[in-house]
């Protein structure tokens, strides 16, 4: 007698090796097969549109038109706040500036050189200068007339110092950079030991407002020559023609969006400086001595 088999109820769940599927009707192998073409389609559709996104024309990116004297952009030129002919002085002056500040969109230097004869006022962009590379700078720096302006222990009061020489200063060498770069520049170029050094006592602070500085005494490259200049030319003219377009520009500026950047001296001092404290020991204790006001 064969045994009976067991009887199941439309409910019952069926038992199904591990691994077997389930078969499948035509229905379904049919949507299977159209959502697997569907699918296939739009991966081509989509791989087709990117692969097109390669091919497009690039429109290279064009500089607005730049002002040939103030080296401003055209439609905010400042040529109308420099003299109308450039300022006569007898005095030399050279910039040296750090390959960063070339392309800066708010330098002062093109400003400082608009208002001052070519002859009397040249540009030399680097880092490192030596006799080999620039024989012309090692002549200058060289001869018993020429002074750079660079701030330290050793420097003299330019205007005490011109009282007391017995020759009177034909050149004035000023570093444009930021503080670390023109210390760079300062230290690792032994051409830059060879003039005497001077710096300015002053109380003015800076008008370059749109820039953050170090301290509320640091001054722009074109603040320091203006005063540097009219020191040494005797004329405060020379003063008020060069500050007039870096006025120009920081109100200009201000009009349009920047705001009134202040120093870190002040930031600190006031409890508001936005950046966390730097753990690195020389960097904290250059802003300790900002905090206490302290020449660094």
């Amino acid at each position: 007698m064969e045994p009976q088999k067991e009887a199941r109820t439309p409910g019952d769940p069926i038992e199904r090796p591990p691994g077997a599927s389930r078969s499948q009707t035509p229905n379904e192998e049919k949507r299977r097969e159209r959502g697997a073409a569907a699918a296939a389609l739009g991966a081509e559709a989509e791989g087709s549109s990117a692969d097109g996104l390669w091919e497009l024309p690039v429109e290279p990116t064009e500089r607005r038109p730049e002002c040939s004297r103030c080296s401003r952009p055209q439609k905010v030129c400042l040529c109308p706040f420099l003299p109308v002919h450039p300022l006569h002085i007898s005095t030399h002056l050279y910039i040296i500036q750090h390959p960063a500040e070339e392309n800066k969109v708010l330098r002062t230097v093109p400003l400082l050189a608009a208002c001052l004869p070519q002859d009397k006022c040249k540009v030399k962009i680097g880092r490192r200068f030596s006799e080999e590379r620039d024989p012309e700078l090692s002549t200058v720096c060289r001869k018993s007339g020429t002074l750079i302006l660079y701030p330290g222990a050793e420097a003299a009061n330019l205007e005490e110092f011109i009282l007391d020489s017995p020759i009177y200063p034909s050149t004035i060498i000023i570093i444009d950079g930021t503080w670390s770069q023109a210390k760079d520049i300062f230290y690792k170029n032994s051409l830059f030991r060879l003039p005497t050094q001077v710096q300015l006592k002053t109380s003015v602070s800076s008008q370059y407002v749109i820039r953050t500085q170090p301290t509320n005494r640091c001054l722009s490259t074109l603040e320091c020559a203006a005063i540097a200049l009219s020191i040494l030319e005797k004329n405060t003219y020379i003063q008020e023609t060069l500050l007039r377009p870096l006025q120009a520009l920081c109100s200009f500026q201000l009009q349009h969006g920047a705001q009134i950047r202040l120093s870190k001296e002040h930031l600190l001092k006031n409890g508001i400086y936005p950046k966390p404290m730097p753990k690195n020991k020389r960097k904290l204790r250059k802003m300790e001595l900002l905090m206490n006001s302290v020449k660094i």
